[in-house]
């Protein structure tokens, strides 16, 4: 007779998922898996719509990141209407990557300082009750009151070039419906401090010393937990340089090697396929040259950090040097050091806004572009969480008649099954028991890859974390919940 073991704290992952371990006859971890259980179908829910209606139906699919939704659905219906990521105005592209940018910015704090920093500041092991923001807030008030001030400022940016915070309509097939005015600009620039570019900047710095600083003090942890070895994937500029908003699909192996070698995302199915397996909802990516044993690959900051060649701002770059330089040159495989990435990217998005601030075409009125019309369009954004696949084909009355997704938390399925795994065989495997502290170091190895459940799984509701352990007869024996 197995027994059932309970707990209520809220946790800090978006979504709804569920982990299982199997254990063999002696006792010991055989398989773990992380599964998603639940599911909404968006590619079918927007089937019979008009195809310019997809950046603002799409975006609905998640509150958390609806800016690269919307990007990414912009780009594949500029193809449709003829229109190339090259021939947008100057005032279309770079509202759309202000727009862009400002979202990782505020995306980044939120995770890092919200989500993640409880893990660095109480660690694993704390009462559930105080390694939380709240606790943040009261142990750590400056640290705080950043995160919520940053992520104010990536927002307020969102509202300037979208009309809204949340599903905004600021991107339209061929360009953009509106420019950014002088008081906007002057806002963001000059504004009171710290509510203002230069402060930002400044305080993404900040972010990242106290990282490193914690690093320092705790290798052990941040260089050894959850780390494997994997391929990589992400865009990148023609010039090898990171670039959120527009690339060729690069992907590495462990070791460096290339795997694809800055090919044109239009042709992503060529290189990419996706496997259904019977007990999740989320679909496995992999890439085709390697099979679907070995092809799976990670996407996100550490992944992007690894395949770009270099930082296009000064403060970001000098950052990403000390990073490559730590692993020698070599890919960076160490989960944790994923936050670490994260940080850096926070600092290059800052410097990104406040260029693009400073550059008069922002205030132009040229914003839309339109070509020769064609049936189908394919759009790529570098997420907060990763690379972001849209593809759409239109019938002869402008109707969508096909939708595929690929969403960064999918392209991860495989790695966060793995560092999950990692925490069974490295934790549970020991102490036989799901404890409390073997569930929260489940929950740090998720967390690291910032997962939006809702995007990847079309997830629908909050999400506890349920993990269920069954013995080798695959009775189950304990099960805590969250």
């Amino acid at each position: 007779m197995g027994r059932k073991i309970t707990i209520e704290p809220v946790t800090r992952i978006e979504g709804h998922g569920k982990v299982t371990v199997q254990l063999d006859d002696a006792g010991h971890v055989q398989q773990s898996r992380f599964h998603i259980v639940e599911f909404r179908g968006f590619e079918r829910f927007v089937q019979g719509r008009p195809y310019w209606e997809a950046p603002v139906l799409v975006e609905r699919l998640c509150g958390i990141c609806p800016v690269s939704h919307h990007l990414a659905a912009a780009k594949a219906t500029d193809a449709i209407v003829g229109i190339g990521p090259e021939d947008l105005t100057p005032t279309g592209e770079k509202m759309r990557r202000l727009m862009h940018y400002g979202q990782m910015f505020q995306s980044h704090a939120l995770h890092f300082f919200h989500l993640a920093s409880p893990d660095l500041l109480f660690g694993a092991d704390a009462d559930p009750a105080i390694r939380n923001v709240i606790g943040v807030a009261l142990m750590h008030k400056d640290l705080a009151v950043q995160g919520v001030l940053m992520r104010k400022f990536g927002q307020e940016l969102i509202l300037a070039t979208a009309g809204k915070k949340i599903h905004g309509t600021g991107a339209v097939p061929g360009g953009i419906n509106k420019n950014l005015s002088v008081e906007e600009r002057d806002s963001f620039l000059k504004g009171p401090d710290p509510l203002n570019a230069k402060t930002m900047v400044a305080w993404a710095q900040g972010a990242l010393d106290f990282f490193k600083d914690f690093h320092k003090k705790n290798k052990e942890l941040i260089d050894g937990f959850a780390a494997f070895p994997s391929n990589h994937l992400s865009l990148v500029r023609k010039d090898g340089a990171l670039d959120f908003y527009h690339g060729a699909l690069r992907a590495i192996t462990a070791d460096g090697k290339r795997i694809l070698d800055d090919v044109d995302y239009n042709d992503y199915l060529k290189y990419i396929g996706e496997e259904v397996r019977s007990w999740s909802y989320m679909k496995f990516p992999y890439l085709r040259s390697l099979g679907k044993q070995s092809g799976w690959y990670r996407v996100g900051p550490l992944a992007r950090l690894n395949t770009c060649d270099f930082i296009p701002t000064p403060l970001a770059q000098k950052e990403f040097e000390i990073f490559r330089a730590y692993s020698k040159g070599k890919p960076n495989n160490r989960t944790l050091h994923t936050h670490w990435a994260r940080l850096i990217e926070l600092l290059h998005s800052g410097e990104v806004i406040q260029d693009l601030l400073n550059d008069p075409d922002l205030l132009g009125t040229d914003l839309v572009k339109k070509g020769k019309k064609g049936r189908e369009g394919v759009g790529l954004v570098e997420a907060p969480r990763g690379t972001l696949f849209h593809h759409y084909r239109i019938n002869s009355d402008d109707q969508i008649e096909m939708a595929n997704l690929i969403v960064s938390t999918t392209n991860n399925n495989e790695p966060m099954n793995r560092a999950v795994h990692w925490v069974a065989m490295n934790i549970l495997d020991k102490q036989k028991d799901i404890t409390e502290g073997m569930l929260n170091r489940v929950e740090i190895a998720i967390r690291a890859y910032d997962p939006c459940l809702s995007c990847a799984t079309h997830a629908l509701g909050k999400m506890p974390l349920e993990v269920e352990l069954y013995n080798a007869a695959g009775d189950l024996i304990a099960r805590k919940s969250r």
